[in-house]
């Protein structure tokens, strides 16, 4: 039985991640430790064995697996020697060489997860060190796939850029959804029923592009080619450029997320 002890756990990506995975059974309740600020969280009450605690070199101490699910600009209040252990981290902009010299550990695993993982959406990229056995790699594919997709990359590079698309995507759609709302509020439309409207249109657009045997440009062109008014409004878009911001926005956050790796 894999113990698996997550620093930040009570956080919200620790809880969604963790929650699909117990009740998956690809964690037992008695082989979890979790740690936060106040030694209890929220969540856990279906599997009452899992331990709360404030105190991480005890998580560590009873973990084969320690996962690292803080903001990294709080990594440095953390010291522990987890040599010989398996560490995963859902953190951007730490590098697998700071992670080991840090920790000094050799067998890491970094992930990418968004926060679509609550509803077990969540596209989660991951990467692992060379020392990484392949046993650790099963159960991080197990356990990311418990959540959403998960889908293993071979370079930081990658995950960097993986950061962007995926890890920030969601908010990106929220803002294209804030979009088009303002526009509908602008026509004269009640802003509730403009954003009822947008939320479910992203539902069910979604569901239907997930399912979906065509790729997105494929729909797009089908479209096009019926040469109605989704046409007209997609003809617009495109004579204004619509994918320039968009790739310019995911340049922005992939930089932001090299940049940040390099510095460590």
């Amino acid at each position: 039985m894999t113990r698996l002890g997550v620093i930040g756990g009570g956080g919200w990506l620790g809880k969604a991640l963790l929650l699909p995975a117990l009740a998956d059974g690809v964690i037992a309740g008695e082989a979890l430790t979790v740690s936060s600020r106040s030694g209890t969280a929220a969540g856990f009450a279906p599997w009452p064995a899992v331990r709360q605690t404030k105190d991480n070199a005890a998580l560590a101490g009873d973990a084969d697996v320690v996962m690292l699910s803080v903001r990294p600009q709080d990594l440095d209040a953390i010291t522990l020697d987890l040599s010989g252990k398996l560490i995963i981290s859902v953190m951007a902009m730490v590098s697998l060489d700071d992670l080991a010299a840090r920790f000094k550990a050799r067998r890491i695993i970094r992930a990418m997860p968004n926060a679509a993982a609550e509803k077990r959406l969540s596209f989660t990229p991951w990467l692992a060190s060379s020392d990484a056995t392949d046993a650790d790699c099963v159960f991080a594919e197990r356990f990311f796939n418990a959540s959403g997709q998960a889908q293993r990359i071979g370079t930081e590079a990658e995950l960097d850029y993986f950061t962007a698309l995926t890890g920030s995507g969601p908010a990106f759609l929220a803002a294209f959804a804030d979009a088009m709302i303002s526009d509908a509020v602008a026509k004269g439309i009640g802003r509730g029923i403009a954003e009822r409207a947008v939320r479910q249109l992203f539902l069910g657009g979604s569901a239907l592009m997930a399912d979906s045997e065509q790729t997105p440009a494929e729909i797009v062109q089908a479209f096009l080619d019926y040469a109605g008014t989704t046409a007209a409004g997609l003809e617009a878009m495109a004579a204004a450029d619509i994918r320039t911001p968009i790739a310019h926005g995911l340049r922005a956050a992939a930089a932001k997320a090299a940049a940040g790796t390099r510095k460590q």
